[in-house]
């Protein structure tokens, strides 16, 4: 197998790829109910053509472009083009509001727009109008009239007009490894987004990186991902868009969180760009659907668990193995057909993964490999690698040509090309995030004996209990959220005698047991219900018997809804907003230790 090139920048990258793949399928997105491809040279001369395009209109090299849309072909082909026009790409979430976007554009000094339907235009348009900028590329038509000081283009046209030269574009796409690529503004768990500059060899470091990982472990073949993280975060815009053009693979972009599992089936993905929320929703559906298939299906899955956390722990022995052979016939390939058949590896990023999530899907034959990243750090800072022994409390070691140091105060610093150039017109925050070269994560850990990072928590997260004790919450959320009972969970403590927590209780159970009680069914119906209190008691009783004495949780709320993106108490990579759950719960929380 080749060695990987060492580009000077992604467009270059892109095109040498569309150059050597040619007709073969790039970008897949269903249409008419039937899976539709573009190929790499049909991909290039469009990226071209709207590259062309934006210069005609007046766009100069270092412009910024924002793009909003959700995760389809014409996403990578504006991303590719507005880099292969010297611009900067800021993509920003389709959930933002208007003050988001409002923010974004003022603090960015975007010069124009591409924005994909008339529903996210509802919000980006009333924002760009009060702001510096010039232009709108609408990917689908814009019903309505011109606004005064907002030239209206349409995408199709655009590209239309334009004769694409390949060959001139990437000839002139002679911009170097440090120069800005993007502009991605962090969601944040707290505070306004910040900017942060991504430059070229941030994300050709991250894809280099990546490329060594699969290459050593799995080879490198035709790769198929499935696209369904939101492509403006930094996880998604490196891993699941620019590694894939790295490796010449085929992308196809999903219909919807909704309709996930079909997608997966229907596409057969070999890597999954995932994070860990998703895989405790999947655990907790296979978990259910076995419970009804009868006491067959119950013992095999039990002795699959048991079998795997063995295997996970290196200690098969032999009297198992008829066993395990015998799951590798029946159970695991059903498992493996939900995903297409054809699964390398999955890889978990943006949130901890909880250990015990892994270790199931490890027993039942899928690769899982926890990552750990910042947008800050292109975003890949280390990933977990099946020849080196996976260790699922771990994040594996760092990338190829990535430092990793841990401060004297716990903090893990990273060093190396993939550190970004600093927060865009923000230098004293820069100045004290990356000190001497050196990003400073935030995060706290250390490094194993075989150099895998282990991370305890988020340094301003840790919660100090008021006798001085240090309790990291994702550790005692994680394993809240992987009772049946509970969907979302957030703890609370600091500065006080011991923990409180928010409870979000899952749906479906919530809904079985409100029938097989006789209850009314939702949250406002079983909130004052004592019965219904003890069976969530249970789950956290069940929880706290295997944490330590500073980190059971004595009291607990409901909440008054689940946590989501649309009322701001989760960020659009599924992290919860601690500060915005504590303006809203702080009180009722902080009551709960005057009971």
């Amino acid at each position: 197998m080749r060695a990987f090139e060492h580009f000077p920048n992604l467009v270059a990258m892109f095109f040498a790829r569309a150059a050597e793949k040619g007709d073969a399928p790039f970008l897949w997105a269903k249409i008419d109910k039937q899976w539709r491809s573009a190929s790499w040279r049909e991909t290039a001369e469009q990226v071209a053509a709207l590259a062309q395009a934006l210069r005609r209109i007046g766009l100069r090299r270092g412009d910024l472009v924002m793009l909003v849309s959700e995760n389809r072909p014409e996403w990578c082909i504006a991303d590719l083009a507005i880099m292969a026009a010297g611009c900067v790409t800021v993509p920003t979430y389709t959930t933002n509001t208007e003050r988001d976007h409002q923010h974004i554009l003022d603090d960015s000094g975007a010069r124009a727009v591409i924005v994909s339907t008339h529903r996210l235009a509802r919000t980006l348009l009333p924002a760009a109008q009060r702001t510096a900028c010039e232009h709108v590329i609408a990917i689908e038509p814009l019903p309505g009239g011109q606004t005064s000081n907002l030239q209206h283009h349409d995408w199709g046209a655009l590209i239309a007009a334009e004769t694409p030269d390949v060959e001139a574009i990437t000839a002139a796409a002679n911009f170097g490894r440090g120069d800005l690529a993007c502009l991605i503004y962090t969601s944040g768990t707290g505070g306004a987004p910040r900017g942060v500059m991504q430059h070229h060899g941030a994300i050709l470091h991250n894809i280099e990186g990546c490329v060594d990982v699969i290459a050593s472990d799995f080879g490198w073949e035709d790769e198929v991902f499935l696209s369904f993280l939101p492509a403006s975060h930094a996880y998604e815009h490196s891993g699941g868009q620019m590694f894939p053009i790295g490796l010449g693979a085929q992308i196809y972009y999903a219909e919807g969180i909704e309709k996930l599992a079909s997608n997966i089936e229907e596409t057969r993905p070999t890597i999954m760009i995932v994070v860990p929320r998703l895989f405790e929703v999947l655990r907790q559906r296979i978990l259910k659907q076995v419970e009804k298939q009868g006491k067959l299906a119950q013992y095999l899955m039990k002795r699959a668990l048991e079998i795997g956390a063995r295997d996970y722990a290196g200690t098969l022995p032999v009297w198992d193995r008829p066993m395990d052979f015998l799951l590798d016939r029946i159970l695991r390939p059903k498992i493996g057909a939900r995903f297409g058949g054809r699964i390398k590896a999955m890889v978990s990023g943006g949130a901890p993964l909880t250990p015990e999530v892994g270790i199931f899907f490890h027993s039942l034959g899928l690769t899982f490999l926890q990552g750990y990243g910042q947008t800050e750090a292109g975003p890949v800072i280390s990933c977990n690698r099946p020849k080196a022994g996976i260790k699922l409390d771990t994040v594996g070691p760092p990338l190829k040509a990535t430092e990793v140091r841990i401060a004297e105060d716990g903090e893990i610093l990273v060093r190396g090309e993939l550190v970004m150039k600093g927060y865009w017109r923000n230098p004293g925050l820069t100045e004290r995030t990356v000190v001497g070269g050196w990003l400073h994560t935030g995060d706290v850990g250390h490094l194993d004996a075989k150099g895998r990072i282990v991370i305890t928590d988020r340094k301003k997260d840790l919660i100090v209990l008021d006798k001085g004790d240090n309790v990291a919450p994702q550790r005692v959320e994680g394993m809240l959220t992987l009772q049946p009972e509970i969907a979302q969970a957030m703890v609370s403590g600091d500065r006080r005698p011991y923990l409180v927590g928010l409870i979000v209780p899952e749906a479906e159970w919530m809904a079985e047991w409100a029938a097989a009680n006789g209850k009314p069914n939702g949250l406002d119906a079983l909130r004052d219900d004592a019965d219904f209190l003890r069976a969530l008691n249970a789950a956290v009783d069940r929880v706290n018997a295997e944490l330590s004495v500073v980190e059971k949780v004595r009291r607990f709320i409901l909440a008054d809804a689940p946590f989501t993106v649309e009322n701001e108490q989760l960020t659009p990579s599924i992290k919860i907003r601690r500060h915005v759950l504590r303006e809203v719960y702080g009180e009722r929380l902080d009551a709960l230790y005057r009971r």
